[in-house]
C-alpha cells in the first residue's frame, strides 16, 4: 500500500516533464534533412510573433509596467534585456513600427528606466547593444535622436562601464570574473558610438578582461583563486573576443585563439544529441539550450575554431530549437522557466520572468541572424535533423597543482555524462559536486548544499564534510573509461568557497563504466583515530516510480530505467519522496525520488577503512 501511495505521488509529480518527452522523441525521429530556409523562416516567424506580442502588451512606459503577460518586470536587468530583444528584431526584421508603435523612442525609454534604477552590468550590455542596432553613428541613431540633451547624459551614464568596474583596481566591483568581459564589450561599444572617448581607458578594461587567457591559461577560473570553473569560461571567452575584435586589438585576438579552439572542442565533447551543453554548474536549463546556439552562430561566423562541419553544428543548433520551441508556453508568452519541478539559481527568481524570456528572446533573434547568414555564405541549403554526435572518453584538466580540477567526458550510446571536479559558489553544492551529470535518471537538485551521490560526513565535532571542491591528484584511466581522486583536504560546509581542511581522513574514488554501468567506489581511510557522528548520501532521481529488489532498486520515469546497486553494508537505505519542495527542483524537471544511505556513529582507528560502492546502470 505504501508503495503504491508512493507510485502514484510520484506520477503526479512528473507531469512538468514535458518538455523533456518533447525533446526526446524529436530526437528519436527519423533522420531526415531539415531545409535551411524553413528553419529561418520559422525562427523569425516566431521572434517577430513574439516580440510583437510583449511590446503590444506594454501600454507605457511612464511608468514601465510591474508586469507583461502577468510576469514580473522588475528585477534586475528586465528593461534592458527586453530593449535589446526589441531593437534585434527592429533591426533584423527591417521594421522600426512593431505592434503599431515607434521602437526607437521605446528603446530610449528603457534605457533611461535603467539608467535612472542604478542598472549595472548585464543591463548596460543589453542596452548598449540594443542602442548600437540603430547605428553606430548617433548623429543618424533614432533612439539617440528621440532624446533631448538631459537624457542623452542618462544614457551616458548608462554606457560607462564604471558603474560596476572598477578602474584604478582593474577589476570588477563584488561580481564574478566573467565581468570583466561585460565590461569590456560595454567599453568597446561606447567607444565604437563615440560615447567613450579615451582610449587608453578602452585598451585596459579590454586587456584586463583578456588577462587570464592572455597569461596561458585555457580556462577562465570565475572566481579566482577559488577555481571555479563552468559554462562561463566559453562565454567569458567569447565576450573577450568580441571585444577586442571592435577595439581592434588583434593581438589579444591572436592569444584567444588557443582558448576558443580547445574550449569549442571541450564543448563539441559536452554536448548532448538533443543539444545540452554545460551540464553543471549555476547556469543551466533554459540558458544552456540558448548557449547551444550562440556558440553554433559563433563558430558559424569564425570557422576556425569549429570542432565539426557546420552541418553537424547546424544539426545541433536544430535540435537545441526544437527543445526551445517546446519550453516557450504560448498561451502565457513566457518559456516555462517556472514550472512545477523546474529549479533555478536564486539570481533567477519570480522578478525576473519576463526578464528570462526577454533574453531569451534577444539571444534567439541574434544568433539566428548569424548563423543564417553563415550557412548562406557557405551554400549550405539543408542539413541534418539530428546530428551525428562522435563518441567520447577522456578527462579533460582544467588546473594542475596544489589542487587539481577539471571534467570527465563520456559519451558512448546511452551511458552520456559529465563529471567535473572543481569549486562551486558554495562548498559542495549540489551543482558543482564530483558526479555525473547528464546521466540519464540521476539529478541532482539545484542550489542545495547536499549529499549528492558525493557522502556527507559529520565528525564528533558537529562539522559536516564532503570530498569535493576539487582534488588533491585525479587520476584519468587509460582509454577514458575510468577515473580516481584522491583528497586528503575536504570541503567543509558553512566554510568558504575554494577552502579545503584537512580531516585525519582519506577519501579514494575510484569510478568506471562497464557496458552500461557506472560503478563508484570510495576508500575513506583513517590517518589517525577519528569519531564520525554521521555518514549520508543521496541518489536523487528523475524516476516516477521504484521497485526495490534485494540490494538493487529499480527506478523508472521519464528518462527511462536506472537500476541502482549498492554495497555499503555498514548504512541504512531509505526510499524518500521529494513532494514539491526544494530537493525535488531539477534544471529540466522534477527530481521526485531520492534513495538515501544513512550511517550512525562509528570509530575509525589508524589505518581503517571504510568502503562503499554504488553502481548506476542504464537499462536500454
Amino acid at each position: 500500500m505504501v508503495r503504491a501511495l508512493l507510485t502514484l505521488l510520484v506520477l503526479v509529480t512528473c507531469t512538468a516533464a514535458q518538455t523533456a518527452t518533447v525533446a526526446r522523441n524529436a530526437q528519436k525521429a527519423p533522420a531526415s534533412m531539415v531545409s535551411t530556409l524553413q528553419i529561418d523562416a520559422e525562427i523569425r516567424d516566431f521572434a517577430a510573433r513574439e516580440i510583437a506580442a510583449h511590446f503590444g502588451n506594454i501600454k507605457t512606459m511612464d511608468p514601465p509596467p510591474d508586469r507583461v503577460f502577468n510576469a514580473q518586470t522588475v528585477g534586475d536587468f528586465s528593461w534592458g534585456s527586453f530593449a535589446r530583444a526589441l531593437a534585434a528584431q527592429a533591426d533584423i526584421g527591417g521594421q522600426r513600427t512593431i505592434a503599431g508603435k515607434d521602437t526607437a523612442r521605446a528603446i530610449a525609454e528603457m534605457g533611461l528606466h535603467e539608467s535612472r534604477q542604478g542598472g549595472k552590468s548585464f543591463a548596460q550590455l543589453y542596452s548598449t547593444l540594443a542602442l548600437r542596432h540603430y547605428g553606430t553613428d548617433l548623429s543618424k541613431n533614432a533612439v539617440w535622436l528621440s532624446m533631448n540633451e538631459s537624457e542623452r547624459k542618462e544614457w551616458h551614464s548608462l554606457l560607462d562601464p564604471t558603474r560596476f568596474y572598477d578602474a584604478k583596481k582593474r577589476a570588477v566591483i563584488n561580481l564574478p570574473e566573467n565581468y570583466l568581459g561585460v565590461a569590456a564589450r560595454v567599453s568597446a561599444m561606447s567607444f565604437q558610438m563615440g560615447v567613450l572617448k579615451d582610449r587608453a581607458f578602452l585598451d585596459s578594461v579590454v586587456e584586463k578582461a583578456a588577462e587570464q587567457f592572455t597569461n596561458g591559461a585555457i580556462y577562465a577560473d570565475d572566481s579566482p583563486p577559488t577555481g571555479r570553473y563552468d559554462r562561463y569560461s566559453n562565454e567569458y571567452a567569447r565576450f573577450c573576443w568580441d571585444a577586442a575584435d571592435i577595439a581592434g586589438r588583434n593581438d589579444i585576438k591572436e592569444k584567444l585563439k588557443p582558448s576558443l579552439k580547445q574550449q569549442m572542442k571541450l564543448w563539441w565533447d559536452l554536448v548532448s544529441p538533443a543539444g545540452y551543453g554545460y551540464n553543471w554548474g549555476r547556469s543551466q536549463g533554459l540558458v544552456s539550450y540558448l548557449d547551444t546556439l550562440e556558440i553554433v552562430a559563433f563558430l558559424g561566423a569564425n570557422p576556425e575554431f569549429r570542432p565539426a562541419p557546420i552541418t553537424e553544428l547546424a544539426a545541433l543548433y536544430n535540435q537545441a530549437w526544437i527543445w526551445l520551441k517546446a519550453d516557450y508556453n504560448s498561451q502565457s508568452h513566457m518559456f516555462r522557466v517556472f514550472d512545477y519541478g523546474r529549479g533555478n539559481y536564486s539570481y533567477i527568481n519570480p522578478s525576473r520572468e519576463w526578464q528570462q524570456t526577454g533574453t531569451g528572446l534577444g539571444k534567439i533573434i541574434l544568433a539566428n541572424d548569424t548563423f543564417a547568414k553563415s550557412l548562406a555564405a557557405e551554400k549550405i541549403t539543408s542539413f541534418p535533423v539530428v546530428p551525428t554526435l562522435p563518441n567520447v572518453a577522456r578527462f579533460e584538466f582544467f588546473a594542475k597543482g596544489e589542487k587539481q580540477e577539471g571534467v570527465w567526458l563520456f559519451r558512448r550510446g546511452n551511458m552520456r555524462f559529465a563529471l567535473p571536479i572543481t569549486v562551486g559558489t558554495k562548498p559542495a553544492i549540489s551543482d558543482y559536486l564530483p558526479v555525473p551529470y547528464g546521466l540519464s535518471g540521476f539529478a541532482p537538485p539545484v542550489e542545495e548544499v547536499y549529499p549528492a551521490l558525493v557522502p556527507f560526513i559529520t565528525l564528533a565535532d558537529g562539522k559536516v564534510y564532503a570530498a569535493s571542491d576539487g582534488a588533491d591528484e585525479i587520476i584519468p584511466g587509460g582509454g577514458g573509461s575510468s577515473l580516481q581522486t584522491v583528497n586528503g583536504k575536504w570541503a567543509r560546509i558553512g566554510s568558504k568557497s575554494g577552502e579545503r581542511f584537512p580531516i585525519a581522513l582519506t577519501s579514494s574514488v575510484s569510478w568506471s563504466v562497464e557496458g552500461n554501468r557506472l560503478i563508484r567506489r570510495e576508500v575513506v581511510e583513517a590517518q589517525e583515530d577519528v569519531s564520525i557522528k554521521k555518514w549520508r548520501v543521496a541518489i536523487p532521481s528523475t524516476a516516477s516510480s521504484v521497485r526495490p529488489d534485494e540490494k538493487k532498486f529499480v527506478l523508472a520515469g521519464r528518462e527511462g530505467k536506472l537500476i541502482v546497486s549498492v554495497n555499503a553494508p555498514f548504512a541504512q537505505s531509505e526510499i524518500q519522496a521529494a513532494g514539491d519542495g526544494v530537493l525535488s527542483k531539477g534544471v529540466l524537471g522534477a527530481i521526485p525520488i531520492h534513495l538515501v544511505l544513512t550511517s550512525g556513529e562509528r570509530q575509525l582507528r589508524k589505518g581503517e577503512k571504510l568502503v562503499w560502492e554504488i553502481s548506476l546502470e542504464i537499462v536500454e
